[in-house]
């Protein structure tokens, strides 16, 4: 890991962590939060729809978020003499358990690897959303985005995401993390402040579950497979010595981009010095070509899709997915009937458009 890493602990309890970049002049001593908090919510309860198998997590202290807050009262910038903020002093990159999680603060009080599965499974099932929720925030700046970070940003950004995936992995009950960044108001960022997200599950996701079936009807091949397909077509945009980024054949978004490491590896924690090196240039060109396809900047939703800590979870590959609604400088595309109550997408254009217009602006 380039960043340096410094951890502290906010007036609740929680957990933060400053990562600095490798350059940074910033000091090794941080303030203290000098706030008086309430006490954390309880954990959140999950239900189970059984129609479909899915844990459904009901988190109704979420509704007491911040909302699009002034510049002025931004919880991510740093803290003021005038307003003091979730992060007490400076930062290059920090890291902080969420106010409001969805999942957790709780976790496992024994590592059940069965949590997540049960035979005959009945109606009104309830258990705790144990499990961890963190916020990143990218850069100190209230404006601008990950896209518009300097290559050494977000090359913390990724040894951030990197040490918290691994600390995250091992706490008890935890089948799941996944790093992401809602990134526009049109997805329903409430903060403009760039930042993003870590989410850990206490299950394997049903977008998880989908791939796991996919594998098991294809082989253990399968991400390779996908990665030979792509090289070489008409939707490859990047090409590097470790990883290439692509639009998926079957796209299912206006703007869909994903990135594979050539070597399988399961998450972040995998990847050498070199691979992270490469990622970071190949993680920023594709960030912002995304946005320089129009004058304004796009909406999407990207993260990092790791594999679950489960028997079976070595042949999943780590995976860049970015997907945005945006199909038009002044349109979006919505889940209408048959995407949001079937799951049966309809795509606006062939994704080898889409690849062509992203591999104008790279």
């Amino acid at each position: 890991m380039t960043a340096k890493k410094t951890s502290a602990k906010l007036a609740d309890g929680r957990d933060l962590f400053y990562f600095d970049d490798a350059d940074s002049q910033l000091p090794a001593d941080r303030k203290a939060d000098a706030r008086n908090l309430d006490a954390r919510p309880a954990v959140a309860e999950m239900r189970l729809d059984a129609l479909s198998g899915d844990w459904i997590s009901v988190a109704a202290s979420r509704h007491g978020r911040a909302f699009l807050p002034p510049a002025s009262e931004c919880p991510l910038c740093p803290s003021t003499d005038t307003f003091l903020s979730e992060v007490p002093d400076r930062f290059d990159v920090a890291v902080f358990e969420n106010k409001n999680p969805s999942f957790g603060p709780d976790l496992a009080e024994v590592d059940d690897k069965n949590y997540w599965v049960e035979p005959n499974l009945p109606l009104g099932l309830t258990k705790p959303s144990i499990g961890r929720c963190e916020v990143v925030v990218f850069s100190p700046e209230h404006e601008g985005s990950l896209a518009s970070q300097s290559e050494t940003r977000i090359r913390t950004i990724l040894d951030a995401l990197a040490d918290r995936t691994d600390a995250i992995m091992r706490m008890p009950g935890v089948r799941t993390v996944f790093p992401f960044e809602n990134r526009g108001q049109e997805i329903g960022v409430t903060l403009h402040h760039p930042h993003g997200q870590i989410y850990a599950y206490p299950y394997v996701t049903p977008t998880q579950e989908k791939v796991f079936a996919s594998i098991s009807r294809h082989g253990k091949s399968l991400f390779q497979d996908i990665l030979d397909f792509e090289q070489g077509s008409e939707r490859e945009l990047i090409r590097g010595e470790h990883f290439t980024a692509f639009v998926p054949f079957a796209a299912r978004w206006p703007i869909e981009v994903s990135i594979l490491p050539h070597r399988h590896v399961q998450n972040l924690t995998d990847l050498s010095g070199d691979e992270l090196a490469e990622l970071t240039s190949v993680y920023s060109r594709v960030l912002r070509a995304v946005d320089a396809i129009y004058e304004t900047p796009t909406p999407y939703v990207a993260g990092w899709h790791q594999a679950p800590n489960f028997d079976g979870g070595e042949n999943f590959r780590l995976q860049f997915k970015l997907t945005s609604p945006r199909r038009a400088a002044d349109k979006l595309k919505f889940l209408a009937g048959s995407e949001s109550a079937m799951g049966a997408f309809i795509a606006d254009f062939p994704p080898e458009t889409t690849a062509a217009r992203l591999r104008e602006v790279l």
